[in-house]
């Protein structure tokens, strides 16, 4: 009954703060936005690895682990992110808090699968931007840049057990938002400024394939995953407004619906290459793991045309994760904290984004830790980073931050017949 309770308060509380922006990030300006790479709060807390799989948790990104699964699993998350914006001559501060995921998994013992289903984000724009520069007539001009939106993943996925430390598995991702863009722009002594307002409705589908193969070593295993996500081809739905408004006010005065049929704009495609990833890792079975991930993408070929910005390149993207977990003696009666796992580790992105000729890096430091609650193995995880993300050079922006994440965890065993009443 607790754990039900406590569910149900932390599913209200994600829904709650999932209705505020989740970014504030200037760069969720291009592509479809501030791309979330959700995983568990355990994978989150250990560098963002998802190689490492075991019969208790779900993994986001690993439809193999459901080959392992034992029990019925459900989870949800929530964080909270403190924010410092800065260029080369001023800084801000900012926050954000946001829904992680909801998932549920069920295994299917007398097959050796099981099958997983939730919804996460996929995509955040939130940004507020001003530009202050001087035209060829000596006059000022001043441009506001709006975003507000993003893209949702619905999954459902199923893994297999092939033999005792082979699985295989597969996941369907459902995507579905709307990304909305304006441009604000006024011209010092002219009476009206200019407004052009944009929206995209998105949704289609991309699949993640995973393999994992974990031979033993006496009490030791070795953990070798790849991952293949698919290139996701989506259908955007495409309205544009351009017109006059007051610029004191802000109020319209005029707004136009712009013909897109003309140029072929009113229903385009988005393409989101095809992101491969290879781990390796080793450890001892509910005591110490340690592993790395390498991830690539051929970001180079993304294509939003609709919503494309000038100053704005892509490059192949990559990412490498270094982390592990260590848990003192996950049997003890006598000492809590021995009970505890403790996670940590370290990433580095390179996002695939070049602006003003720069390319936008992201680094992280991770740790947390899972709290045992109750049985069947439930627990309570609490994950931090602290990163940056961007530079200074160039007229760009350096984002350093601060991220805090809660996560519950909850097994059960369902459709078990009761012996005593």
């Amino acid at each position: 009954m607790v754990k039900k309770l406590v569910l149900a308060i932390l599913f209200f509380a994600t829904y709650a703060v999932s209705a505020q922006n989740a970014t504030v990030s200037p760069y969720s300006l291009f592509g479809v936005g501030e791309l979330r790479s959700v995983r568990t709060v355990e994978n989150q807390s250990m560098g963002g690895l998802g190689m490492y799989t075991d019969s208790i948790h779900i993994h986001l990104n690993n439809p193999a682990s459901l080959g392992k699964l034992a029990l019925t699993s459900y989870t949800a998350a929530i964080s909270h992110k403190e924010i410092r914006l800065e260029t080369s001559d001023e800084q801000q501060n900012s926050s954000v808090s946001t829904l992680e995921y909801i998932a549920v998994a069920l295994p299917i013992r007398f097959q050796q699968m099981g099958a997983a289903f939730g919804i996460k984000p996929y995509s955040e724009m939130g940004y507020s931007l001003i530009n202050e520069t001087v035209n060829d007539d000596g006059a000022e001009v001043s441009t506001q840049y709006n975003g507000d939106g993003g893209l949702n993943q619905v999954f459902f996925s199923t893994g297999f057990r092939v033999r005792r430390d082979l699985h295989i598995g597969a996941t369907v991702n459902y995507f579905f938002g709307n990304l909305e863009k304006s441009r604000f722009q006024v011209v010092e002594d002219v009476l009206f400024g200019t407004v052009d307002q944009r929206r995209s409705n998105v949704s289609g589908f991309d699949f993640n394939y995973g393999l994992t193969y974990t031979p033993q070593f006496g009490k030791n295993t070795l953990f070798t995953s790849v991952r293949i996500n698919t290139q996701a081809n989506l259908t955007s739905d495409n309205e544009q407004q351009i017109g006059t408004l007051l610029p004191e006010t802000g109020q319209n005065i005029e707004i136009f619906d712009v013909n897109l049929d003309e140029d072929n704009l009113r229903h385009t495609f988005i393409k989101i290459p095809t992101t491969t990833t290879l781990g390796l890792g080793y450890g001892e079975d509910k005591h110490w793991f340690v592993g790395a991930e390498y991830s690539f993408q051929k970001y180079s070929e993304f294509v939003n045309t609709f919503m494309q910005e000038n100053n704005t390149e892509y490059e192949d993207a990559s990412s490498y994760a270094l982390g592990g977990y260590w848990v003192p003696d996950y049997s003890a009666i006598d000492s809590f904290f021995n009970r505890v796992t403790y996670r940590a580790g370290v990433r580095l992105d390179n996002t695939g984004l070049i602006v003003n000729e720069k390319s936008i890096e992201n680094f992280g430091i991770t740790f947390g830790m899972g709290i045992p609650i109750g049985a069947d193995f439930s627990n309570l995880n609490l994950g931090f980073e602290v990163g940056r993300r961007g530079t200074t050079m160039n007229q760009l922006v350096r984002e350093s931050y601060f991220k805090f994440s809660l996560g519950l965890a909850f097994n059960a065993r369902w459709f078990t017949k009761r012996q005593i009443n």
